[in-house]
């Protein structure tokens, strides 16, 4: 017999009170389960919000780092200052006088008395031509100017008793006449002869070839045995005067009309010397010892270059300048007296290729600044605009400053900070 089933009731009701027995068992436990898993998932809070304050606590008791300092750099104060302005040339040197020495006369060339590279003086002998043939000219000038003075000297004693005898008119006038003017005649051949010998012995002096300036001769054109010829003029030597010493340098038409401009403006103001003086660069970068003197300025524009060429003279007492060296002339251009100037490793470029610097306002933050540059003055850059006086910029660490930053400013001159408005002048160089 079933279990389930009672032995007093019928087997329908035994079946109807076992499905709702089973029944209620499950639902105690599906309760019981229930509140079991409330109990687990209490207990997990209680022990994270344990955890959290605890974590809390290890927080708060942990030490809080400390604020980062601000980033020190070193400054220097913008101070507007008097500023000779000056501009570098291209140029060329060439010879304060250039003699060819070309022959005069034809001949022969018998000796040379100089060193090829040496220096010599005005009038001094050069070279010999064969004087042989010359000499017989200036004899044969003197001998007819010898003979002419003789006959003149008859033609004017018959004159003299021509001039009795017509007085007492024993001859005719017409006879005295004739006699008066054979020793014109004759003394206009005297005058003939003298300048016949004065150009035999021209011609003859000519055969001793001598410098015409003194300087620096170069090469020897010619050799002895050697024909040189009067009608061809052939050159021999060429001498050239090297002190003092012409430097030509070439400036364009547009920046010399800048230049007037602005010293018109008053922008610039002329140096003592009204910007005469002129300093020389050597191709090696040296600079010559001694001042030029600015010459002149062509009144003429190269229509091919645009370019207008100015020479100044150098004193060359050494000779260490020679004519075709090129050089630079450092021309004074005027004086400005409120430039700005910054070191140029304080400058920057921005991705646009602009010139950047950092400036440090009163409260210590930097900004970026954007300058408009002028040339450069040794290590220094000239700034058209973009800086004021009394402005502080940062020289160091400009890797690591950036656009509003807080910054510490440092003089550069040492350690102690720098004070708003502090000035500090850089010597240009």
């Amino acid at each position: 017999m079933n279990k389930l089933q009672h032995p007093t009731l019928p087997a329908p009701e035994l079946r109807s009170r076992a499905f709702w027995w089973t029944l209620s068992i499950r639902l105690v436990l599906a309760l019981l389960t229930a509140i079991a898993a409330l109990v687990w998932m209490a207990g997990c809070t209680e022990r994270s919000s344990a955890a959290a304050d605890s974590g809390t606590e290890q927080k708060q008791q942990q030490p809080q780092p400390e604020a980062v300092p601000p980033l020190e750099v070193e400054v220097v104060t913008i101070a507007p200052r008097e500023v000779a302005l000056t501009r570098e040339l291209p140029g060329r040197t060439s010879a304060y006088r250039i003699a060819e020495v070309r022959a005069r006369v034809s001949g022969i060339v018998q000796k040379r008395f100089f060193t090829e590279g040496s220096d010599v003086k005005e009038g001094q002998v050069l070279y010999q031509i064969d004087p042989a043939l010359y000499e017989a000219s200036l004899k044969n000038a003197q001998g007819n100017l010898a003979k002419s003075k003789a006959n003149a000297e008859a033609a004017r004693l018959k004159r003299d008793r021509y001039k009795m005898l017509v007085g007492k008119r024993s001859i005719s006038e017409q006879d005295y006449d004739d006699s008066v003017a054979a020793l014109q005649a004759l003394e206009a051949e005297i005058l003939s002869g003298e300048a016949a010998v004065d150009t035999a012995r021209i011609n003859l002096s000519y055969t001793k070839v001598t410098s015409p300036v003194s300087g620096r001769i170069g090469a020897s054109q010619v050799t002895e045995g050697a024909f040189v010829q009067e009608s061809a003029a052939t050159l021999m030597a060429t001498v050239q005067q090297l002190d003092p010493l012409y430097v030509d340098v070439t400036q364009s038409s547009n920046e010399l009309l800048r230049l007037r401009k602005i010293l018109a403006s008053g922008e610039l103001q002329k140096d003592k010397n009204g910007g005469a003086q002129v300093r020389l660069l050597l191709d090696d970068g040296t600079e010559y010892a001694d001042n030029g003197t600015l010459q002149f300025a062509d009144v003429t524009v190269n229509a091919g270059t645009g370019m207008v060429t100015m020479r100044a003279l150098f004193p060359n007492p050494n000779g260490d300048l020679l004519p075709g060296m090129f050089v630079r002339a450092r021309l004074a251009e005027g004086q400005k007296l409120d430039a700005v100037l910054v070191p140029q490793s304080a400058v920057a470029r921005n991705p646009k290729g602009e010139p950047t610097v950092f400036v440090v306002k009163s409260d210590g933050v930097a900004e970026l600044r954007v300058l408009t540059l002028g040339r450069a003055m040794g290590n220094e850059w000239l700034v058209l605009s973009g800086l004021k006086g009394g402005e502080q910029i940062v020289v160091n660490n400009l890797q690591r400053v950036q656009e509003g930053m807080t910054v510490k400013p440092i003089s550069a001159q040492g350690t102690s900070p720098a004070p708003a408005g502090a000035t500090r002048t850089v010597q240009s160089k």
